[in-house]
């Protein structure tokens, strides 16, 4: 596969560390940011060839690609009229593959492009975006994808007051089959990708399947950016996000865990937070840990909600949490209910499925989706059949106090420790 890395930006907002450098030759860590990539693209197994369309300082990025060795065939295009991100890549059809990668040089990241390669042939789609949460989800353009994963619209910042918007933010870099180009109306002269080029392929009937990975991704286009970027690259934390590799994780249950558990929540407005939550998760946010909610919501089998209604909720966990610097990586539910007798259920989720807790579907589930280990994980819940849960998937088990806190009796399953909420518990991981 062809990677095509847009290197045309003049980086005027690094220039209190760049001087007169362009911005893709910055180092971060002590290596040029377009030499990670490229080094990265040696590395992935997938990518074939590298073409990179430069603007400003074309010469000295020209000069640096031709100079160094980085174990694959890399060019240089420079454009000569700055047009967009998007822009640059029309401009470039005669030498595009029929389909390829798209980078932006300003970034740092760990992504197995491999995975990301191979999802995108499994969909089949036009163009395959990688999505992911970020700390910031109230100024970020965020992107909405249906039950199957497909991308059904687009949000740009800023977005209507009091909207409740699930976090899944575009981190550009997408994967792009070369013909869905072609035919679009309405792109302006100088068109992006995220703003004009998406959109106008979802107008078309074009499809654009969404590829959700807590994997590290980070702008590295300002000097506080640059120097953070630097910091998780000498730390191991950018590393030890990507999936190419084990790692472990932190299961959490929603209700009396992260939210009041007052009823049954079936609308928006019942999801509360319970207190230090968000600023408990931001510090596992910033932890080699993958964080990932499991819960079972029989409000769904009951027909006391429907899919929709959930997607809602999770909307609004998304947008609290975002409000204060923090987010979960994946979020997996069970819908179904074994019992019947209930007004407006819907009979075919009334099943004794593998995924309701204290069963292990879910967990099963997102080891495989994020690569877990499990054996070097954690559950945190508020009740019995979360701790029998993690005994069955082999985690080690929090019992919280919050919610619940293990008085519902269902199993005699043991916690490996008690908590009396969210951030205690996370003390004891992080110790641990």
């Amino acid at each position: 596969m062809q990677l095509i890395i847009l290197a045309g930006g003049g980086g005027t907002r690094l220039k209190s560390v760049s001087g007169n450098l362009p911005k893709p030759l910055v180092e971060a860590a002590g290596v040029p940011l377009l030499g990670r990539q490229l080094f990265q693209a040696a590395q992935s197994g997938v990518v074939s060839e590298v073409l990179v369309l430069t603007g400003y300082g074309a010469p000295q990025i020209e000069a640096y690609v031709l100079g160094t060795d980085f174990g694959i065939g890399v060019s240089c295009l420079a454009e000569p009229v700055a047009r967009g991100t998007a822009g640059a890549v029309y401009d470039a059809m005669t030498r595009l593959q029929p389909e390829f990668l798209v980078m932006y040089a300003d970034t740092v990241n760990e992504i197995d492009l491999a995975r990301f390669q191979r999802f995108h042939a499994e969909q089949g789609a036009d163009a395959s975006l990688f999505l992911h949460p970020n700390d910031h989800p109230a100024d970020s353009d965020l992107v909405e994808t249906d039950d199957t994963g497909h991308i059904t619209d687009f949000h740009p910042y800023p977005h209507p007051e009091g909207a409740e918007l699930r976090n899944l933010v575009s981190a550009a870099v997408y994967v792009i089959r070369r013909d869905s180009l072609m035919g679009l109306t309405g792109l302006p002269e100088k068109p992006d990708f995220g703003k004009h080029v998406f959109p106008a392929m979802l107008r078309a009937g074009r499809r654009l399947a969404g590829y959700n990975s807590p994997e590290y991704i980070k702008d590295a286009g300002t000097p506080e950016r640059l120097a953070k970027v630097s910091t998780d690259i000498v730390s191991g934390l950018a590393a030890s996000r990507s999936l190419r590799a084990p790692a472990a994780a932190v299961f959490l249950d929603r209700d009396g865990v992260l939210n009041r558990s007052d009823g049954h929540i079936d609308t928006p407005e019942k999801l509360v937070l319970i207190p230090g939550v968000a600023a408990a998760l931001k510090r596992l946010n910033r932890s080699p840990f993958r964080t990932v909610i499991v819960t079972n919501q029989p409000v769904i089998a009951r027909g006391e909600a429907s899919l929709q209604t959930l997607r809602r909720i999770h909307n609004r966990l998304d947008t609290e949490l975002g409000k204060d610097g923090a987010y979960v990586d994946a979020l997996y539910f069970c819908p179904h209910h074994p019992d019947s007798g209930f007004p407006g259920e819907m009979h075919e989720l009334k099943i004794d499925c593998d995924c309701r807790k204290p069963r292990t579907g879910m967990v099963a589930k997102a080891a495989s989706d994020l690569n877990i280990a499990l054996d070097r994980s954690w559950m945190v819940g508020d009740t019995t059949s979360d701790i029998e849960m993690a005994r069955r998937a082999g985690l080690r088990a929090i019992l919280v106090r919050t919610g619940e806190g293990g008085r519902d009796g269902k199993h005699k399953a043991e916690p490996d420790f008690m908590a009396d909420d969210l951030a205690q518990a996370i003390d004891i991981i992080l110790q641990n």
